[in-house]
């Protein structure tokens, strides 16, 4: 089993999700899951920043933005979505705001579905690929 990094954050995140999901259900759009969630953090006395622009280095230098759904105690990205299901494409998009930043934690939530759906993702380690001997 992987130890969880944050867990009790981790969990009053999701209890909040869930209490979103509970109370509205499926079937708005994005946006009214994003407030709602906003509200429900707040009242659980949680740092929450929205739609932060997170800054993305390459090499030590800024290559551009993304911009977050949630940052929860700078510690974790909250990325909502309301779709049919959660696709490979929407795990890569928080796999690539966790690589881009110093934020090691991201939830991907889906309320778009009866019964709430979400992934706890880490910052993936970085590995070396390839032959490892340099040749002019």
């Amino acid at each position: 089993m992987v130890d969880l990094l944050y867990p009790e954050l981790t969990h009053e995140i999701l209890a909040a999700c869930f209490e979103v999901s509970n109370e509205l259900g499926a079937g708005f759009l994005e946006s009214v899951y994003h407030k709602a969630l906003i509200i429900a953090l707040q009242q659980k006395h949680l740092q929450v920043q929205s739609e932060l622009p997170l800054e993305v280095l390459f090499r030590g230098q800024s290559v551009g933005y993304f911009y977050a759904d949630l940052l929860v105690e700078d510690k974790v990205i909250v990325e909502i979505k309301a779709v049919a299901e959660l696709m490979p494409q929407h795990i890569a998009q928080v796999l690539n705001y966790l690589n881009g930043t110093g934020v090691e934690v991201g939830l991907l939530v889906n309320f778009g579905t009866p019964k709430i759906e979400y992934r706890n993702l880490r910052k993936p380690h970085k590995r070396m690929t390839g032959r490892s001997d340099v040749t002019g």
